[in-house]
């Protein structure tokens, strides 16, 4: 009897792997992508938060066990407003990114880790005066996704060290891979 119910156990098993596996073994390819979320910008005393967005597209690279992905994205990090010394400020961020990607799938669900650089642009306006200031700097992150075949949710986690400031962006959002 007990063999019977472990023979029963492993048959389920078998036809669950089977039908989660395509899900799993997505093929290599491009994707495009969007995800919209919050951003927060933090720097001596200011420490603020926006809605921000991206669009980025890539190619996946589908091997046994993990893959991996190469990605580029436009990031517009929000516009931060709040004060500094009492002073009113605003801080409004775009950026280019490149970065790889290195994931793992369990059937219609996974994680992946990023990390890259990014080419950013900001533009301060501190009590009517402006300036601006530009870089390139690193950013890394993790994230989460569900795939339905070609149809992708992913939620991320980001961390970009710009010079003496610290921004942290969480969205989630889609990718269609094709």
């Amino acid at each position: 009897m007990k063999f019977a119910t472990t023979a029963r156990l492993f048959g389920a098993a078998a036809v669950a792997s089977l039908l989660l596996a395509p899900a799993a073994q997505a093929d290599s390819g491009f994707y495009l992508g969007a995800s919209v979320g919050v951003t927060s910008v933090e720097f001596d005393d200011f420490d603020e938060s926006d809605t921000s967005w991206k669009a980025f597209g890539g190619y996946i690279f589908d091997v046994p066990v993990v893959d991996f992905a190469v990605e580029a994205a436009y990031i517009d990090f929000g516009s931060q407003g709040g004060e500094i010394l009492q002073v009113p400020a605003a801080i409004d961020a775009t950026g280019l990114g490149a970065f790889g990607l290195v994931g793992v799938d369990f059937g219609v669900f996974g994680f992946f880790a990023k990390a890259g650089y990014v080419s950013w642009d900001a533009d301060l306006d501190l009590g009517g005066l402006s300036d601006s200031d530009d870089g390139t700097d690193l950013g890394y992150g993790v994230g989460f996704r569900l795939n339905f075949s070609s149809l992708e949710l992913r939620a991320e986690y980001e961390l970009f060290e710009f010079e003496d400031a610290d921004v942290d962006m969480a969205t989630v959002g889609v990718v269609w891979r094709f």
